[in-house]
């Protein structure tokens, strides 16, 4: 690869495994689709379901181009090169070293450290999609990739060792950091993972590295994966709360929550087949980390091990060490004093420029980070996508004329309908002169995936939750509960359907068809703007859709998602759709950055469950249905349960539209439309299991500590 008129080393972003083409029903194209031009979708081989790798063949899928809400037809596009990797490290020329040394050696003093230093990272609990404030002690995706790909680059980085805890993130942003770690591997530079307390998810990350440490004593569990449904109806009844409650598609089943006691068969399926895809996903990453075979990961799983010495014996592990005998093995690595280690911490190698390395160029790829529900108000504390936000970021894009391309990062799963079918509305005018690629982190369903589908491609993880086309709506009837309470409430109104979203009283027959018409509108407006977005049919989509959730490898064999990989593959994307070379050096920039709530810094304690149920009511009878307000607090502040947040919204009765807004667990505001996913959470079973066991504040690791 040719280097940078500046000699700097420039990085390729291409797809990482070998090329599957996936072969497409013509039953999912629209009639239209011999006459427009076609494009093919990547996936990758060890990514492919089984069912979807049994024959790698190539089939033309209509290209989805931007239109304008009045329904134009696509434009052709020019079929596309295939990349044959999606991060490719490039050993740097003689030149390029010595010009990065020259640059590292007169850096800022803050940016220095000494030659040969290891680069010690911990990772704990939540990992962030998008970049954080400076007083914020949660580390980030975006951070931890970029030193990952900047110390593969740095000769004053040695190796890099990394510290796991208990973490609290999904399948989608693991494997984009196992992918980073596989890029620095290649760098021929020594990476180590250390755990003390670790199951499925911590194991995942770790298996990336080239060498696993874990002291003798560690709770190192692998035990399986499990997911579940939780179901309200028969809570609700008892304390006089029925819900109204109409979810459209047959595997919606964010109403079911709230209108059944048990798991219907729709909902059983899908779940059996998420279950099925994140183990197998997880079984053969881990197989081909540590040069198993999926059989004998599968036979180590359920064997129930539990003594460190046969981890070590299997080669699961590659020693037993403590945390001060691994100290001892990387000061011999990085050729450091007896009693001094050269390292570098998080906080300071993510203010060393990327630029310092060649990951820079003249045209710019802005990055567009949208996390947590879809909300159309903001609550100024962040932790959620606020469509107005959201606009603005797309339309100072659209204005600068040294964007040539957009990615936006999704990792939602949905919230409120209005707010996404907005944002999916500027998307789409912003592709218009524009490319933007969607790129999926741990989940994009539902509201989720009505931005993404906006884009002219999509990318997804293997492990990506999305889908979820579909819609909930509907209202609480709590005439029983105030009957119970010795509450009145009368209402006086003129109007046919004044008192359609009154919480003291059912739906009449006109009524409840009204509420049934809008729901089914709600829907297939969703539905026929998701056809229209991904060039199919509407017939095609309705068999996709219906509230369905999918894996990210099932989605792009569905047409719902482009190709599978991460963000650099949808880097590659956005640089080809504007018409610049792979090995063109382009600066990304982040335009996100999170907000760092109050509550976050003073968070401590929680409330108990009786005393939130206790709070609710009496708001709800006392202070005139100011409950919606106090239950939003305490969701915010302490995590209430599901079912609190579900007493929540009844008790807020019709004026709960910051409940709305919130967008919690899927459970709707009366009359709100939501369009989100419902509560659904692949877990290791041994990872749950740690993190309901941990405790406020990690100990002390001074080793890993920053200093």
């Amino acid at each position: 690869m040719a280097a940078m008129a500046t000699s700097v080393m420039s990085i390729r972003v291409l797809a990482n495994r070998p090329a599957l083409l996936v072969a497409r029903s013509a039953a999912r194209r629209p009639a239209s689709a011999t006459s427009r031009a076609a494009r093919l979708v990547v996936r990758s081989a060890d990514d492919a379901s089984a069912e979807a790798a049994g024959s790698a063949v190539a089939t033309a899928v209509p290209e989805q181009q931007p239109a304008s809400s009045g329904g134009d037809a696509p434009i052709a596009a020019q079929p596309e090169a295939l990349p044959e990797v999606e991060l490719e490290y490039v050993e740097p020329s003689g030149g390029q070293k010595a010009w990065t040394s020259t640059k590292v050696a007169f850096a800022l003093p803050w940016r220095r450290f000494k030659s040969g230093s290891a680069l010690v990272l911990k990772v704990s609990g939540q990992i962030a999609e998008q970049p954080q404030g400076r007083f914020s002690q949660t580390v980030s995706l975006p951070a931890l990739c970029d030193c990952l790909k900047k110390a593969a680059l740095d000769p004053r980085v040695a190796g890099v060792v990394v510290k796991i805890e208990p973490l609290a993130c999904g399948w989608g942003k693991l494997q984009e950091l196992r992918r980073h770690v596989e890029f620095f591997r290649k760098s021929g530079k020594f990476s180590m993972a250390y755990m003390e307390r670790a199951g499925e998810k911590e194991y995942y990350l770790a298996s990336a590295f080239e060498e696993v440490y874990a002291p003798p004593s560690a709770s190192l569990s692998l035990r399986g994966m499990s997911v579940s449904g939780t179901f309200l109806r028969g809570a609700l009844e008892k304390v006089g709360i029925e819900p109204e409650v109409r979810r459209i598609g047959v595997y919606k089943s964010a109403g079911d929550q709230l209108l059944r006691t048990d798991m219907s068969e729709a909902q059983r399926e899908q779940l059996s087949a998420l279950l099925d895809d994140i183990f197998g996903g997880f079984v053969a990453d881990v197989a081909a980390s540590r040069g198993k075979t999926v059989e004998e990961v599968e036979e180590f799983l359920d064997s129930g091990v539990y003594d460190m010495e046969e981890f070590k014996r299997r080669g699961f592990v590659t020693d037993l060490l403590y945390e001060c005998e691994l100290e001892e093995v990387l000061k011999a690595r990085t050729g450091g004093k007896e009693d001094e280690l050269p390292k570098v911490g998080y906080r300071k190698y993510k203010s060393v420029r990327p630029s310092t390395f060649g990951f820079t160029g003249k045209k710019a790829v802005a990055v567009i980070r949208a996390s947590g529900a879809i909300t159309g108000t903001s609550n100024g504390t962040g932790g959620r996508i606020t469509s107005g936000e959201v606009i603005a970021q797309l339309r100072s894009v659209k204005k600068n004329k040294n964007v040539a391309a957009v990615v936006l990062r999704i990792d939602s799963p949905g919230g409120e309908a209005l707010a996404s079918d907005l944002m999916w509305r500027e998307v789409r005018e912003l592709a218009k002169t524009k490319p933007v690629v969607a790129s999926m982190a741990d989940v994009a369903a539902s509201g989720g995936y009505y931005m993404a589908m906006a884009c002219s491609k999509i990318v997804a993880e293997p492990l990506t939750i999305t889908g979820s086309i579909g819609v909930v709506t509907g209202k609480f009837n709590l005439k029983s509960l105030y009957e119970k309470l010795g509450y009145a409430k009368e209402n006086i109104s003129k109007g046919k359907y004044a008192q359609l979203l009154a919480e003291n009283k059912k739906f009449t027959p006109e009524e409840e068809a009204l509420f049934d018409a809008s729901a089914t509108h709600a829907y297939e407006s969703f539905r026929d703007k998701a056809a229209l977005s991904r060039g199919m049919s509407v017939e095609a989509m309705q068999e996709v859709a219906q509230g369905r959730v999918w894996s990210g490898q099932r989605a792009a064999t569905l047409g719902l998602v482009d190709a599978v990989g991460g963000i650099s593959r949808a880097l590659q994307l956005a640089k080809q759709a504007a018409g610049l070379a792979a090995d063109e050096g382009v600066r990304v920039l982040e335009l996100s950055r999170a907000k760092t709530s109050p509550l976050q810094l003073v968070a401590g304690g929680g409330a108990s469950l009786p005393a939130a149920l206790g709070m609710l009511l009496m708001q709800a009878v006392l202070a005139g249905g100011s409950a919606g307000q106090g239950a939003a607090a305490t969701s915010a502040a302490a995590g209430a349960p599901l079912l609190v947040q579900a007493l929540a919204s009844a008790l807020a009765g019709a004026g709960a539209g910051s409940i709305a807004a919130e967008g919690i667990a899927g459970i709707p505001a009366a009359g709100a439309v939501q369009a989100q996913m419902p509560d659904i959470a692949v877990e290791g079973v041994a990872s749950q299991a740690l993190l309901s066991q941990a405790g406020a504040q990690a100990a002390s690791s001074p080793l890993f500590d920053e200093e």
